[in-house]
C-alpha cells in the first residue's frame, strides 16, 4: 500500500510568466489537479511580480499600460508525497526562489 499523504509545496517567482510556467508543468506534465494549485501575491500588496518578463514588457509598450510590479508571486500546490521531488524540480526549473515543502 502506498503513502497517500499530501504535502504542500511553496515557491515564489519574480514574474507572472515564471509562475504560470511552473503551474503549467505541475498540471500538464506531472498530473497535479489544477484545483490543488494556488497563486497569490507573496506580500500584502497586489502584484504582477517583482519584475516584468520580456513578453510583459513588450505588451506594456504596445498598450501603454504597466503592470503593478510590487513584489513576488507565491505559488503553492498540494501534492502527494510521491510527487514532491518532481514538483520541486518543476518549481526550480521555472525560476522559483525559496522553495519549501511542509
Amino acid at each position: 500500500m502506498g503513502d497517500d499523504s499530501v504535502s504542500t509545496i511553496r515557491g515564489t517567482f519574480a514574474t507572472r510568466e515564471a509562475a504560470e510556467r511552473a503551474i503549467e508543468h505541475l498540471v500538464q506534465e506531472h498530473g497535479i489537479d489544477r484545483s490543488d494549485v494556488f497563486v497569490a501575491a507573496a506580500d500584502a500588496a497586489n502584484t504582477a511580480g517583482a519584475a516584468a518578463s520580456e513578453r510583459e514588457t513588450a505588451q506594456a509598450e504596445n498598450s501603454g499600460l504597466d503592470a503593478a510590479l510590487r513584489g513576488r508571486i507565491a505559488v503553492s500546490a498540494n501534492v502527494s508525497r510521491s510527487q514532491i521531488a518532481r514538483a520541486e524540480q518543476a518549481f526550480r526549473e521555472a525560476g522559483a526562489a525559496d522553495v519549501e515543502t511542509g
